[in-house]
């Protein structure tokens, strides 16, 4: 009878000089398991009850009794310190002040109004100089609660995660929001869609193919608190939700502590933070932008994120003004000069008006020029050769060109499949060499490794796909094949292309039905606090190393990360370190764990749990 060790597969083990790397794989799986049971654990005795009751139970099932700490310092040198020294060297970082609970440094009210109004400008990005930056963390509201799971949190966000009741009283009339006990209770409604989102988008539906795939993604500008986008999930439609922060207290908090999609933006003087031809459909319910004016640019916007074929909804004034003009109180003349002024703009763009009644007007993008071979003469065409060459860019009045086509009757840029077929089918942008560098074969073999790491996170933390993390973000989103291996009604993620990278893929990843942004994380993301439920980081501090401070990179993750939140960093050895190192000052329970293929690759995974904590609290104990 052979002897076999503690950690050894159940398999009999035929000959000790099978594959190394099995055993090596194995002791990953199983301290990853053990620990990462542990940080679950940690979430219930770091905070006041507040946390996840699941911790309780996965960490009965969790033996580290027969295993050694899996310390890579010990056995992948490469010149890093000891232990003992390190500690000496970590910064501590302290809460910040209690109010900054919302703080979101590119927003800030006070600085906002310090710009100009004209175009709502104030309302844009203004992030802060290098010296007014806070590095402390930001602490929860007292109270705060892990959200519902979804679709409960569609309908329901704890009053203590985002204590504003301002909408409660503006929009009382108006279905949006209502206050109940210790919860607020988001019915469905809207100012446009009295009888419910459900009925709204269906009345759409009679005019849009939502129903069947074919309308995956959409943006929904001036969202509100983002139920339009909340109640398109059934549909199997993910809409990317933007408003400004405003008088309006916490619309954008509201509709991500919902689980819904949304940043704070608007449409002002700078483009929109996506690429061309990337929204199947897009929306304005009572949005209250110009469409009208600026000589049309922000419907030339529209037109450039619009895929060819993608509809137009705009839904409340001017839009039938005739019989609602006294109700608006707006003069009648001037509704009529601004709906004039939008039908003319959309003539110009070649969009096919396809309905109107009542308060809701859809037009249809043409699929291609062939259909309005006079645009490109009576509008002015964008010079710019890259279209999506626009974080920080202005916003100008003119068109962005078609891409060509061979044949009069093709779709322009390409036509996608349905969803999900879409999702792992090669996209038109890498078919046609659109994204220099990125082939077929690349896009196959990339996607096949990114099922092969995201089971292998699975394996380590068995609720990634359980419904507890509703928000997702990849802070590096390459080909988005993290996102696609992840793609589930329970969970959504927001894939981010660094403005850095060597490559633009964002194009690639719309294509894909999923959804994304471009940012420079050397500055703050346009959300609130606590806004993930999970944050992966692929190779992004390789990415940065020369472009500016880890610290800068890890605070504002420890600020839009919730508490009890999960982080998963893949980086070399060296970036890693260099990382746990930072956070071992942070209220984060961490775990460096080698790559699922062994100890001899060079890549390895820090897992992070944001541990409870709240506004008030001075305690304060470093896992290091």
């Amino acid at each position: 009878m052979s002897s076999r060790s503690p950690l050894s597969s159940s398999r009999p083990v035929s000959n000790p000089g099978d594959n190394r790397t099995r055993a090596s794989f194995t002791l990953f799986i199983v301290v990853g398991l053990c620990c990462f049971f542990y940080l679950l654990g940690a979430w219930q005795r770091s905070g006041f009850g507040k946390g996840d009751s699941i911790a309780q139970e996965v960490t009965k099932s969790a033996d580290c009794s027969v295993l050694s700490n899996l310390n890579v310092e010990s056995h992948h040198g490469n010149g890093v310190k000891k232990t003992d020294d390190l500690r000496s060297e970590i910064k501590v970082f302290e809460p910040c002040d209690d109010r900054f609970v919302d703080y979101t440094p590119c927003h800030d009210q006070m600085r906002a109004m310090t710009f100009p109004r004209e175009n709502m400008n104030y309302r844009e990005r203004h992030c802060p100089p290098e010296n007014e930056k806070l590095h402390c963390l930001i602490p929860a509201p007292k109270g705060y609660v892990t959200p519902f799971p979804w679709p409960k949190s569609r309908d329901f966000v704890p009053f203590a995660n985002a204590p504003y009741k301002s909408l409660t009283v503006e929009k009382a009339i108006q279905n949006w929001i209502q206050y109940e006990g210790d919860v607020f209770r988001f019915p469905g409604g809207g100012t446009q869609f009295p009888h419910g989102a459900d009925a709204y988008i269906d009345h759409l539906a009679s005019v849009i193919p939502i129903n069947n795939g074919m309308v995956r993604t959409a943006l929904d500008t001036g969202c509100g608190v983002a139920s339009w986008g909340a109640y398109l999930f059934k549909k199997n439609v993910i809409a990317m939700s933007f408003a400004p922060r405003d008088s309006h207290e916490a619309q954008v908090q509201f509709a991500l502590e919902r689980g819904v999609p949304a940043i704070i933006g608007v449409l002002g003087t700078i483009k929109l933070p996506y690429p061309s031809r990337a929204f199947d459909m897009a929306h304005c319910s009572r949005c209250l932008i110009p469409w009208g004016g600026n000589s049309g640019k922000y419907m030339m916007e529209v037109d450039r994120v619009l895929r060819p074929g993608g509809y137009w909804v705009l839904s409340g004034p001017p839009i039938n003004w005739r019989a609602n003009y006294k109700s608006w109180q707006r003069p009648k003349d001037e509704l009529e000069n601004e709906q004039r002024n939008i039908e003319e703009t959309a003539k110009l763009l070649c969009w096919e008006k396809k309905y109107e009644k009542g308060e809701t007007a859809i037009w249809r993008k043409r699929v291609n020029k062939s259909y309005c071979q006079e645009r490109d003469s009576r509008v002015t065409m964008c010079k710019s050769k890259n279209a999506d060459d626009v974080w920080y860019k202005e916003m100008e009045a003119c068109v962005t060109p078609y891409p060509e086509t061979d044949n009069n009757d093709d779709v322009s840029g390409g036509e996608l499949k349905p969803f999900p077929e879409r999702l792992n089918d090669v996209t038109p942008r890498i078919t046609s060499d659109s994204v220099p560098g990125i082939s077929v074969e690349l896009f196959l073999e990339d996607n096949k490794l990114w099922q092969k790491h995201v089971n292998a996170y699975k394996r380590v933390n068995k609720i990634i796909d359980s419904g507890r993390y509703r928000n997702i973000m990849d802070m590096n989103a390459g080909l988005g094949s993290f996102a696609a291996a992840l793609e589930s009604p329970k969970s959504w993620v927001m894939s981010v292309m660094p403005t850095v990278s060597k490559k633009d893929t964002l194009g690639v990843i719309f294509e894909r039905g999923l959804i994304g942004i471009y940012h420079d994380w050397c500055e703050a993301f346009s959300t609130y606090p606590r806004t993930y439920d999970l944050i992966h980081a692929n190779g992004l501090f390789s990415l940065y190393k020369d472009k500016c401070s880890y610290e800068d990179i890890l605070l504002e993750m420890d600020r839009i990360l919730r508490p009890e939140g999960t982080v998963i960093i893949r980086d070399s050895e060296t970036e890693v370190m260099k990382v746990k190192r930072m956070v071992s000052g942070m209220r984060w329970n961490t775990k460096m764990v080698d790559h699922e293929d062994g100890p001899l690759v060079s890549e390895k995974i820090l897992f992070a749990v944001k541990q409870y904590w709240v506004a008030g609290e001075s305690n304060y104990t470093s896992s290091r």
